[in-house]
């Protein structure tokens, strides 16, 4: 079966690779899409620490049950559409003991410590499958990277009452927006791309922010009557708005982190102090929140011709990974279609 690696930092190939042989307590999926993921752009450009090269990338997955292991439950039937968790967790960590499985201190995600899901063909364990009958195939594609913004937004305890600021409104930040959207917070979405701005829009925020235009601080200083908003989500990883989150969460406000900074980043630390501040790293996703995720995306409200780039041949990614690494603000998603 065809399979893409990455075999290098920069270097992308189709390969042949042996069909999986499904054990008892396992299902064979016929891949229909795989997200592309900042996490794989990293690997390409080869700045993932995690990686070990050549490596199969993927884990965002949309796929249909093929066959089935006997030990795999009656309800599981061939022909369902599905997507999966990931992650995998040990159960013993202290992580695990607190049922945080997603911050698993030996977590191995698919396509980064281990072998990913872009191939033709994939088999996992049963209990990793999620099921909703009424979602397309696109839509299942885009439940893992939609989970994780989800769940930034449990870790920043977001309420009604609530000013929420998502900076940056790619992918994972789409999730945020939409979590915060939903938990009835007033949204601003903050990025340095009008396009992705306008989705945002669409996807519930409140207000958009174009930082290279408008003056961040004093635009949320006029819209919260100078107290400044109450979380901060930030999806970028850089060290600029590791700062910025800081430096404008209100006092005792709550910041989550997502986004991996490539450099260290400086702080001005009296802020921590001073503003009484709860600062919080968010990790992955837990079953709930890709529950949440599929419960939403089933009522139709989800834009996908806004979120999906391109849909691409196996023989294209390369090409494509290139595109993307010289020009990461012009893409949200990509596809990795194995139906063609």
């Amino acid at each position: 079966m065809k399979a893409i690696q990455f075999a290098a930092p920069g270097e992308v190939e189709v390969i042949e690779v042996t069909d999986p042989q499904i054990r008892d307590n396992e299902v064979l999926l016929k891949v229909n899409y795989i997200g592309i993921c900042g996490t794989d752009l990293s690997t390409f450009r080869g700045v993932n620490p995690l990686v070990q090269y050549p490596v199969i990338p993927g884990h965002e997955i949309s796929a249909e049950v093929v066959d089935k292991g006997a030990d795999v439950p009656a309800h599981i039937k061939k022909g369902m559409l599905v997507t999966a968790n990931p992650y995998t967790s040990c159960g013993k960590c202290p992580s695990c003991k607190r049922r945080r499985y997603n911050a698993c201190a030996f977590n191995e995600t698919m396509g980064v410590q281990r072998r990913g899901a872009m191939s033709e063909f994939l088999a996992l364990p049963w209990e990793k499958l999620l099921i909703n009958e009424k979602l397309s195939k696109e839509q299942l594609a885009l439940v893992e990277p939609l989970s994780v913004g989800f769940h930034s937004v449990s870790r920043g305890e977001v309420t009604d009452i609530d000013t929420v600021m998502v900076l940056g409104c790619g992918m994972i930040g789409a999730g945020a927006i939409i979590r915060a959207a939903l938990r009835g917070a007033t949204v601003v979405a903050v990025d340095l791309d009008d396009q992705k701005l306008e989705t945002a829009k669409k996807l519930g925020a409140h207000y958009t922010v174009n930082a290279a235009k408008v003056n961040l601080h004093e635009f949320l200083h006029k819209i919260t009557g100078g107290g400044g908003p109450d979380v901060v989500i930030e999806a970028v990883g850089s060290p600029a708005t590791y700062v910025t989150a800081v430096e404008e969460v209100a006092f005792t406000g709550r910041v989550v982190y997502i986004g991996y900074a490539k450099h260290e980043v400086a702080f001005s630390t009296k802020l921590f102090v001073q503003k009484e501040l709860d600062i919080r790293g968010s990790r992955n996703a837990l079953p709930e929140d890709f529950m949440a995720v599929m419960n939403y995306m089933k009522n139709g409200r989800l834009p996908l011709e806004s979120l999906i780039s391109k849909q691409l041949r196996p023989e294209e990614v390369a090409d494509a990974m290139k595109e993307w690494s010289a020009n990461p603000g012009e893409v949200f998603k990509m596809f990795v279609d194995f139906n063609r």
